[in-house]
């Protein structure tokens, strides 16, 4: 008879799993790149469902290489990002401080939404105080706003996010910022078809569920004490307390995640060639610009999708962007 082995399914490793601060995704790490030209290292996009595609296996080492396989992928309304400012921060024994920041000059309505925003701004000024400044600047950040308003959601409300500057000097990187203000970014610009992306966003919410669903223990047989879904011991004795290790009740989902390395398949201009008919369920229709990711990301739809340059990209990339020679368009709902 072979032994079966069936360990614990949750994993400690992301304890507390308690509910995310907020429904926007926070950025933890920005990752270093070699370029000799600045460009922003993020993104904001809202996801709106998934669709399936027939792409060319384009990996060497696979041994599907050059067939056709179809691929699970995730589309992204990705809106331009308004950038609203420019905030530069130095280096203290204490980490990362904020030396100033500008914002730009009459800042759309909607922005009054999130913050208060003041009267009059002295943008030159705070552009010449960080011009003055740049040896003492350690890293130079953009402030975006996303536009629901061009989106198919029922959302007026920006979300509004830090984005790093990555490649270049630091001058450089001002400079690039200063261009930028007041403008708006598509995804093209910063990504490019086939490149490797981390994803980070909130997860679907599933309120407080028993330590069966939350964490895959064993349901005891029927005739064991007061309940079957709940684990079989509470601990020893000793130390007199419940251990942070015992598979507990208690908030499942609504965690924030980040999953590395997602194949960006497609960036899009027009959503209506990558709309299912009848529209993403829960969604709608995409619009805009969008981007189609390999695989699956984090949370349900319209929930805001952060992406980033990958923190720990693969040794092997493919250079070419993937062939793409179908994709699914059928009603998610059979009609």
């Amino acid at each position: 008879m072979v032994k079966e082995h069936a360990p614990k399914h949750g994993s400690l490793a992301y304890l507390p799993r308690k509910r995310a601060k907020s429904i926007l995704a926070r950025v933890r790490y920005w990752p270093e790149i070699k370029a000799d030209t600045p460009r922003l290292l993020g993104f904001i996009g809202y996801k709106a469902g998934m669709t399936h595609t027939v792409v060319i296996e384009d990996r060497k080492r696979s041994p599907n290489f050059g067939k056709e396989v179809v691929r699970a992928a995730t589309v992204i309304e990705t809106p331009p990002l308004l950038i609203c400012g420019i905030r530069a921060y130095v280096k203290t024994p204490y980490g990362l401080q904020t030396f100033t920041e500008a914002w730009m000059e009459n800042p759309p309505k909607d922005l009054e939404r999130v913050l208060t925003i003041p009267e009059k701004f002295n943008t030159a000024e705070n552009l010449k105080k960080i011009e003055e400044n740049l040896d003492k600047i350690a890293k130079i950040r953009v402030i975006a706003a996303t536009q629901p308003r061009l989106t198919g959601l029922p959302k007026k409300k920006p979300d509004v996010a830090e984005i790093e500057i990555g490649g270049g000097t630091i001058q450089q990187q001002f400079e690039y910022a200063k261009s930028l203000l007041g403008k708006t970014v598509s995804p093209a610009e910063i990504f490019k078809e086939g490149q490797y992306v981390d994803i980070i966003a909130v997860t679907t919410g599933k309120g407080i569920q028993g330590p069966v669903k939350r964490w895959g223990i064993k349901i005891l047989q029927h005739k064991s004490r007061k309940a079957k879904r709940k684990p079989g011991t509470l601990g020893p004795w000793n130390p007199h307390r419940v251990l942070y290790s015992v598979p507990r009740a208690g908030q499942m989902g609504f965690h924030q995640r980040t999953e590395y390395n997602k194949r960006i398949l497609k960036i899009g201009m027009d959503g209506k060639e990558i709309t299912p008919k009848g529209g993403f369920i829960r969604y709608g229709i995409v619009r805009g610009p969008y981007m189609l990711i390999e695989g699956s990301v984090p949370g349900p739809e319209k929930r805001p999708i952060k992406l980033r340059y990958p923190a720990r990209p693969p040794k092997e990339t493919p250079e070419a962007p993937p062939q793409i020679t179908y994709i699914s368009l059928e009603s998610p709902q059979g009609k």
